[in-house]
Parts: C-alpha cells; structure tokens; sequence
C-alpha cells in the first residue's frame, strides 16, 4: 500500500506538493466533542513554518490552515478532520534547471527510480514541505492529549554540528525553547549554535544536528507488543521524517558500553492505594520511560539525528538523467540548518504516535 498513512486508531494522510497549489492532511479518528479550530493549530504551523528567522529559508508562507470538515459548532464530530494550507510563495521556475539533474544525496533519483516520473519543483512530495501537514494534524493530537491527561511536548535542539549542550531534562519547559533562535534552551550554547549556522550560510553549505525528544505526563500503560511496543512506533515515526539519519531511545547507544548494575533503575518504595502501583518511581530512568515497550508513566525520552540539507550553493559533481557527468550548485531557498523547524515536526510526529496508542490502549482496556 502507498506510504502516505500513519496510524492506526488515530489515523492521518497526507496530501500535496512543495510547488502545488497546497498541503493537506485527512485525520480520521478523532474522538467527537474536542473543542477545535484554527486558532489552535496555527501557533504550530507558525514554529515549523520558513522565512520565520534569518537562519531559515527565505521563502515567505503564511501557511494558513483552514479546517474543510469535521468540525461543526466549534467541536470534533467524530468524522474525518481535513486540513489545508495554499502555497503562496512558490517559485517553480527556481527550480527548471533541475528537472533533468540529480542533487546530490537527495530523493530526486530514488523518486525517477520508483515511480519512472518526478515532480522537480522543490522536490515535490520528498519536499520537507509535507511536514506542515503532519505539524497540523499533531495540533489535534497534542490538545487533545494535553486535555485528558496534561501530556507535554518539549523537544529541544540539543546538538548542532560539533558544538553539544548539556541540558538538565527536569528544567527543560517551552518558553526556554522557543526563547532561542535555535530552539536550543540553553541559552550561551544556543548562541555559539547560532553564530556556526550563520557562518555555514554564508558559506553556501548546510550543517545537522541532534533533537532531544521529550513527553512529560504520559499515562502508563500505552504500547502494543510484541511489534507495536511504544519505541518502535517513536522509532518509524522520527525515521519517516526528512533528512533523518538516526534515532535512540532512553539510553540509546550509551547504554552499551553500561553494565547492567549502572543501567538498571531501580525502583524505589511506595504506599500503594492499590493492589497495583500506578505509578513508579526509579533512581534513574535510563529505559527513556518504558519497560517492554510499554510507558511507564515516567518522562519519555529519544534522540533524533538530522542530516546537512542536500541542497547548497557549492559546486558539486553529479550526472543528469541520462548519465552524463555535469556541475551543479543549487540555487533557490534552502535552510542552512533543518533543526531550528524541525524541533515541531518532532513534537508532532511524537504527538501522533501517542495519540494512537492512548485510543488503543483505552479501547483495550474500558
């Protein structure tokens, strides 16, 4: 089946083109009676959105959302959600030289490959455009979670190039992360961030980077095992997202090289109210908020690792269509840097994934 689905309870297709006429999203699953309109999904679309700081893309969107269906009287009606934005600022013509070149390290090959055709106006659907739809349509996940069980989503920069912060988890919150051009909550490490993007930009080239992933105030409990477990489905969720080159979870790869006395978190004692505590308590928490691929009710945490963007203004070597050797520097709009935006993609895509399981979980389990 096509891949332009996610979800299963709580489920979401995309639709649309970086140089279209607009990006959409179907949201199929949405419990009746949530309070919605587009008030509450365009501050997402506003931190995901270009032309939004000097280190973005110079494309200017608005991207104004319009709610189309699902809606009536200011509330869900448990029938699908479809969401769109028009393209206001699209510049196809930036983009003709390329129809018959392949940019390095970018989809426009894969794409010819697959399907014999592609759309080169901005790379079409292998556009991070398409994100806007899934920031859109992880508004709804994120209200509706924050509603019913005071769910946060505070994925942060952590990592940008060589130059790493080192963030205390527990005092990570959202004006400190949006307080920075970087997304970065640290502020004295956000700048030094700042000034290497500026330099790369100016230099024609791009550089990645690390986002931390964050959910706070997760129930326990959510997860579908064996092949549904709750980082698995994290896991497909930040992979699908574009320029993404990696993913751990809680640990991760540091975990390791630990031996199993440091990296067990030790649970710590409780009065229960119940033949079964609700709720636990560990030393540490290097499981990332899971246990068998189930919440536990702690923070969730992961990493998410971003390529350069593919598209810079240096003189690179490549073929065309046909094979024959050529020279290309790429002209048009492109971020120096994808972390800055990406930062609510993660959010979003996190917010999708929990969303799903808390439908499914209560529907377990009512």
């Amino acid at each position: 089946m096509p891949g332009n689905s996610f979800g299963q309870l709580f489920r979401i297709t995309t639709f649309g083109e970086s140089h279209g006429e607009a990006i959409g999203v179907v949201v199929d699953g949405c419990p009746p009676g949530l309070a919605l309109s587009e008030k509450d999904i365009q501050p997402d679309l506003g931190r995901r959105k270009p032309g939004q700081s000097k280190i973005t893309t110079a494309r200017k969107e608005q991207d104004t959302i319009h709610i189309l269906s699902g809606v009536f009287n200011g509330k869900t009606t448990g029938t699908p959600i479809m969401l769109m934005a028009y393209n206001k600022d699209a510049k196809p013509a930036d983009y003709e030289k390329l129809k018959d070149i392949y940019r390095p390290s970018h989809a426009d090959y894969t794409y010819d490959l697959k399907y014999g055709i592609r759309d080169w106006r901005g790379s079409g659907r292998a556009s991070a455009r398409e994100t806007l739809a899934r920031v859109a349509a992880g508004a709804i996940a994120k209200k509706y979670l924050a509603q019913k069980c005071g769910v946060e989503f505070l994925s942060h920069v952590v990592q940008v190039g060589a130059i790493r912060a080192d963030i205390d988890m527990q005092k990570v919150n959202a004006k400190a992360i949006d307080a920075s051009m970087v997304r970065c909550p640290d502020k004295n490490t956000s700048e030094k961030m700042l000034r290497l993007i500026e330099q790369i930009r100016k230099e024609g080239d791009s550089v990645g980077g690390i986002i931390r992933g964050l959910i706070r105030n997760v129930p326990g409990g959510l997860g579908e095992p064996v092949f549904d477990k709750l980082p698995a489905d994290l896991g497909k969720a930040m992979l699908s997202i574009n320029a993404v080159k990696g993913f751990d979870f809680g640990s991760g790869f540091g975990g390791s090289i630990m031996r199993g006395s440091d990296h067990n978190d030790e649970f710590l004692p409780q009065t229960p109210k119940g033949a079964l505590i609700k709720k636990i308590s560990t030393k540490t928490n290097n499981s990332g908020g899971t246990l068998g691929g189930i919440s536990t009710g702690q923070d969730i945490y992961f990493r998410v690792a971003f390529k350069p963007v593919a598209s810079i203004a240096l003189e690179q070597d490549t073929v065309t269509r046909s094979g024959k050797a050529t020279k290309l520097n790429v002209q048009g709009r492109h971020d120096p840097c994808v972390l800055p935006r990406a930062v609510p993609i993660v959010d979003a895509m996190a917010a999708l994934v929990i969303m799903d399981h808390y439908l499914r979980h209560k529907a377990q389990n009512s």
